[in-house]
């Protein structure tokens, strides 16, 4: 495959912390280049989205994994307020969810996310998952601006 000339920025809005680190071990363990950033609510996905507040200087993301159940504001209505925005409806989402409620994954789809991943708990499927989201949209889709 070929190797991506750009460092992909990519934005994981997860609360749990055990997630979040396993997802820093798949960029790190798989020598992904990919600058990972994470925000832990909905709220605060939306503001980093949108730089606004803290998130003034973030860059745009040109990926998101997002979690379906968060405080705040949930995974849903941050993929509904995306997904509505003309200025970042392109980026493309991957729902990454402990859910395997199908009424989660057909909301989802219908909400326009790119994929539905529900999370292995097996930590070493857990990184291959991760390291498959990332070379699917890194290496072989042509993402917006790319």
């Amino acid at each position: 495959m070929p190797t991506s000339a750009k460092t992909v920025d990519v934005l994981l809005v997860e609360d749990d912390p055990g997630d979040v680190l396993m997802t820093r071990e798949a960029f790190e363990d798989n020598k992904l280049r990919n600058r990972l950033w994470v925000v832990s609510d909905g709220v605060s996905a939306l503001e980093f989205l949108r730089k606004e507040g803290e998130h003034a200087d973030a860059p745009t993301p040109d990926l998101v994994l997002l979690d379906l159940n968060l405080p705040r504001m949930d995974g849903r209505e941050v993929l509904q307020a995306l997904k509505a925005d003309a200025n970042l409806r392109s980026i493309p989402v991957v729902v990454l969810t402990t859910s395997e409620a199908e009424e989660d994954v057909v909301r989802s789809y219908s909400l326009h996310a790119n994929a539905y991943v529900t999370k292995p708990v097996d930590f070493d499927r857990f990184i291959e998952v991760v390291r498959q989201i990332d070379e699917f949209f890194v290496e072989v889709v042509r993402l917006p601006g790319r």
